[in-house]
């Protein structure tokens, strides 16, 4: 689901970006905000960070300690995608297994389809493996697909993993599966 939030956070300037007589710019100061979202990427609360919609305030700089560093309080507006249970979303199909497939569904990396959730589908091993169903549905490597969520868990930073969501997804159900797109649908998915 994509979601409009008011997000307030304290942005520091490091002493060393500026010098006492010159005072900080504002593009200074979002431009470290947008550094510093891109790099937290998302929260268990809101999901992921998209875009920076508007800023609303940017507050008065205050030293916090000997080192000289500033912190500045911003309200801003953020977009942000978080995937909620029974949602219905569309992926793309980046890898196969006996026991399923991976799904990327826009910033999401690993939305798990298995093969169980898949009815009526079966696995077709190979140099390119995939799923065949008796109406002659195909999910394979690169193919889109409508899926409803089952499950969402948020998994936290440890070591070099980063914060991110994953998924457990379905197509049992009515018009889930396989999606099959028209040229210029095509072209506006491979856009995203």
């Amino acid at each position: 689901m994509y979601c409009e939030v008011e997000l307030v956070r304290d942005v520091p300037v490091l002493a060393e970006n500026f010098k006492r007589d010159i005072p900080i710019s504002q593009q200074s100061i979002i431009t470290r905000l947008l550094e510093d979202l891109l790099r937290e990427k998302a929260s268990k609360d809101y999901g992921y960070f998209l875009a920076v919609t508007s800023l609303k305030r940017i507050g008065k700089g205050e030293v916090v300690d000997e080192s000289g560093d500033v912190f500045f309080p911003i309200v801003f507006n953020c977009r942000t995608f978080l995937p909620l249970r029974g949602e219905i979303l569309q992926g793309v199909v980046h890898q196969i297994f006996r026991l399923g497939v991976l799904l990327r569904c826009g910033p999401i990396k690993y939305a798990f389809l298995s093969a169980r959730k898949m009815p009526g589908y079966k696995y077709v091993p190979g140099e390119n493996p995939l799923f065949f169903s008796n109406e002659l549905g195909k999910i394979e490597t690169d193919v889109v697909v409508s899926f409803m969520v089952l499950d969402v868990r948020w998994i936290e930073k440890r070591g070099d993993i980063k914060m991110e969501f994953m998924m457990l997804a379905s197509v049992d159900g009515d018009s889930l599966g396989p999606i099959t797109l028209s040229g210029s649908d095509e072209l506006d998915l491979l856009r995203y």
